[in-house]
């Protein structure tokens, strides 16, 4: 039989004839009381800020929709345009092929660069000479940067994205 202790009794686990004293514990579970305590949560869904905004809505290897176009292979999002950006890989990213964004009047604060399907460094004289422009720069893989952008553009009006889709030349690493 059981053992008792201290008016506590418990069984000897091998045999197995003898029964539980006491149901198992389950952990916690929630009461109507404790429910009552939470309150319902509501849900607003996310609208642009702003109608003219570019907004990312899907990326594939193949390209990007954007405020309800298509565009096919790397792109440049600016507050009033979208644009094919000339470049085949990251390794192309240089002070030419960024010249538009920092030509741009009113000038840009941010620039968000989606180089693929992974974060790759790049020239730091690169860094140094957009930061003189004033333009800070969020290097980061695709997926995250249209995320990136996107958010972005509903905090600040003057946000711009370079995006090379992921998976386009993905085996020059």
């Amino acid at each position: 039989m059981g053992r008792n202790y201290k008016g506590l009794e418990w069984t000897d686990p091998s045999d197995h004839s003898l029964s539980l004293l006491r149901p198992p514990c389950r952990g916690h579970r929630m009461t109507p009381s404790d429910d009552e305590q939470y309150q319902r949560t509501t849900v607003s869904a996310l609208e642009r800020s702003s109608p003219d905004a570019q907004y990312i809505e899907g990326y594939s290897r193949h390209g990007f929709t954007i405020s309800g176009n298509r565009v096919l292979g790397p792109c440049a999002v600016i507050p009033q345009a979208l644009l094919q950006w000339n470049v085949e890989s990251y390794r192309d990213v240089c002070v030419d092929s960024l010249a538009l964004f920092y030509l741009l009047e009113p000038k840009i604060e941010i620039l968000v660069l989606g180089l693929g399907d992974r974060v790759h460094r790049l020239d730091p004289n690169l860094l140094t000479f957009m930061k003189s422009k004033g333009i800070g720069l969020e290097i980061l893989d695709t997926p995250n940067a249209c995320a990136t952008f996107n958010f972005l553009t509903s905090e600040r009006p003057r946000i711009a994205a370079a995006l090379i889709p992921p998976g386009l030349h993905s085996d020059q690493r």
